[in-house]
């Protein structure tokens, strides 16, 4: 049995001496893990990178048990971006999300669609801020809309507007710019504000009640950032 689809490259893992298993988010077939044989060879290794976009036919002779892919690259994204160390690691926490808050095999072309989105978001100037949009609009389509501009308060301080959120235990400040819709000049600190109350919200509410770890792919992309 097989299907033809196309698919960005999320994950991949050696799996033996010339085969990786990858995972791609797939057009029509959701998440799908599968091995790549002769990965290894310089041809494939050369454009096997995470985030990229294939061309994939997929075999498998039983439901359940893993397949394997036949691939054919189909867009370049990620050498594109190798003089940027900050967009590499984004590309590898956002597929890296992916990963983690997808089902295998469930079809979802609104995250598909999401991930089209994700490289012209990496071309625009506001591209971290754009970003952190990025990452609350994959939590709604899993399921997990944080809602901000419901459950934020407001108060006016030194006549400038602040905008938070409290529970019984803690007073918790929002970014401005994840509120209304103003054209702010956005600092370093800001950004970085927006992406430890999202990162807090994806680890509190996503992950741990999920038991899954925290992913090392966005502490890295955020520790470049400081």
């Amino acid at each position: 049995m097989n299907w033809d689809d196309t698919g960005y490259l999320i994950s991949k893992n050696k799996y033996n001496e010339n085969s990786v298993i990858a995972d791609f988010f797939t057009e029509k077939h959701g998440k799908c893990s599968g091995i790549i044989f002769g990965a290894t060879s310089k041809k494939t290794k050369n454009y096997l990178q995470i985030g990229n976009k294939f061309y994939l036919n997929y075999n498998y002779k039983d439901e359940g048990k893993i397949g394997y892919f036949k691939l054919e690259i189909y867009k370049v994204f990620t050498p594109l971006y190798f003089d940027s160390k900050k967009k590499l690691l984004c590309i590898a926490s956002a597929m890296n999300l992916i990963k983690v808050l997808t089902v295998d095999l469930q079809e979802n072309d609104k995250i598909f669609k999401l991930i089209d989105k994700f490289y012209y978001i990496l071309e625009n100037e506001n591209w971290i801020k754009n970003y952190i949009f990025w990452e609350l609009e994959l939590f709604k389509l899993v399921g997990f809309d944080l809602e901000l501009k419901k459950i934020a308060k407001s108060e006016n301080i030194h006549n400038k507007v602040t905008y938070f959120v409290e529970s019984k235990s803690e007073k918790k400040n929002i970014p401005n710019f994840l509120i209304d819709d103003k054209d702010y000049e956005l600092t370093k600190l800001d950004l970085l504000k927006g992406l430890k109350l999202v990162g807090d919200y994806l680890d509190k509410t996503i992950l741990k009640p999920n038991n899954i770890t925290f992913p090392n792919t966005r502490i890295d992309f955020v520790n470049i950032l400081k």
